[in-house]
């Protein structure tokens, strides 16, 4: 889809009622559902983040793209997986949305005022981090130069919104999960790259989103 035909559609989702843990439950292994409804979430007392779904026009064909990452190499639970650019709320940060916008001038170089906001999405909880995450749906005018927080960052994945919509980037792939012991779960297959967990439930309510707006 071109972008001048995305931004057209987009104000749209604005009032679009969520598809919500329906949505991510789709993008979820049967061991994640299970361990997400005995946990007692509030009692654990988890950190929040924001993170953005960020849309943009290609320099060349005009076409629409999505931008997410590939994180570093470490010792973490989230090491060299993809993900959304964003990160932890600091408490500087005005509110959750400020937190999305400030991680993702960071972490790839994209002016936060240049971004506009659209839709709130549903967070997710993640247990083995402790994290309550807030994606949003946001969008750039222009083409953006991105400059990647090498610190964090290992490379920018730019995907094609056709590559993203397609039933076939659906995927099941057998990971080692933080359940110990190796799962199949549903993924995304994007830009050759295979992304699962909370970023692909994300995703999903993103992806469903999206197409409401056809």
């Amino acid at each position: 889809m071109q972008f001048e035909e995305f931004i057209e559609r987009l104000p749209k989702i604005s009032n679009l009622e969520l598809l919500g843990q329906k949505a991510h439950y789709l993008m979820a292994p049967t061991e994640r559902i299970e361990a997400l409804n005995e946990l007692d979430i509030e009692a654990r007392k988890p950190r929040w983040a924001g993170v953005m779904s960020l849309f943009y026009p290609h320099k060349v064909s005009g076409e629409t793209m999505l931008v997410l990452i590939l994180r570093k190499t470490y010792k973490g639970v989230h090491s060299n997986q993809v993900g959304f650019p964003g990160g932890k709320a600091e408490d500087f940060d005005e509110n959750i949305q400020e937190t999305a916008l400030r991680e993702t001038e960071e972490e790839i170089g994209v002016d936060r005022t240049s971004i506009e906001v659209f839709k709130k999405l549903t967070k997710v909880y993640i247990p083995p981090s402790n994290f309550w995450v807030q994606p949003f749906i946001g969008i750039v005018r222009h083409t953006p130069k991105f400059v990647k927080e090498d610190s964090e960052v290992e490379a920018i994945l730019e995907v094609p919104l056709a590559e993203f919509l397609s039933e076939t980037s659906i995927i099941s792939q057998t990971v080692d999960t933080s359940y110990g012991k190796m799962v199949d779960v549903p993924a995304f297959l994007l830009t050759e790259k295979v992304v699962w967990g909370a970023t692909a439930m994300m995703l999903s309510e993103v992806k469903w989103a999206l197409q409401q707006l056809a």
